[in-house]
């Protein structure tokens, strides 16, 4: 089924361009940074869209790197098309988080064990009741193994995946007396695609914005410095 689906409507790769385990990042030039830094031997295989994604190795292990875009409705797409066409089995997405723990520092790492969510994308499933999407535990325990060995700093957590980025009602705060520790915009998105396809999935996210503080990192920190979760997802391939 997968090769009379490929090429997709936002993936230009023919099936089998695309490693069974592929890290993602919103932003498609941490995607070209990330090959161009760790993989041996990067071959593009999408550029639709701009959605820059490369396939490689790392220490002799096949990966492929791939920008999914920013929000749920952008990774939706991206998720759904790797795991169902292109029979993609571990996606984990290396992106950026604003926090509003007083105990987090920027550049410290978040390790999504759940995301809850304001938006509406589980509707889809037709679930009698509220879904809980949740990390694959061997992901996340293998990820905080190598945070431990690495020497990172980080938390394992629950976070919010909201669709909004500019806020009007500046409720943040409201999700922290339930425990939640950060907020980004898709890594719930990516634990129900993974748990519809029955595949693995894990959200690791640097912490760049303290929502508390205000502080908050640049544009091209985000883009190329936030390489401690860069390695803790490679180890895990």
């Amino acid at each position: 089924m997968s090769k009379r689906n490929t090429p997709t409507p936002h993936i230009g790769a023919e099936y089998g361009m695309i490693e069974k385990t592929t890290l993602m990042a919103g932003d498609p030039l941490r995607a070209k940074f990330i090959a161009e830094k760790f993989l041996d031997n990067p071959v593009q295989f999408n550029n639709v869209r701009g959605m820059l994604g490369f396939s490689g190795t790392y220490k002799g292990r096949p990966v492929s790197v791939m920008g999914h875009g920013m929000g749920i409705p952008s990774i939706g797409i991206y998720t759904w098309e790797l795991f169902n066409f292109y029979d993609v089995e571990t996606i984990i997405r290396v992106g950026s988080a604003g926090t509003y723990d007083p105990d987090m520092k920027l550049g410290d790492l978040i390790l999504a064990q759940g995301a809850c969510t304001d938006s509406n994308y589980g509707a889809q499933f037709e679930l009698p009741g509220t879904f809980a999407p949740i990390a694959d535990f061997d992901l996340l325990r293998r990820a905080a193994d190598a945070c431990d060995n690495f020497g990172y700093r980080y938390k394992v957590g629950n976070v919010l995946s909201s669709d909004a980025f500019y806020n009007q009602h500046s409720n943040g705060m409201n999700w922290t007396k339930m425990g939640v520790i950060g907020v980004e915009m898709e890594a719930s998105a990516l634990y129900m695609n993974a748990a519809f396809a029955k595949k693995k999935a894990l959200a690791i996210c640097t912490v760049s914005d303290h929502l508390i503080t205000g502080e908050c990192s640049s544009s091209a920190d985000r883009q190329t410095t936030f390489t401690h979760m860069m390695e803790v997802a490679l180890s895990l391939v």
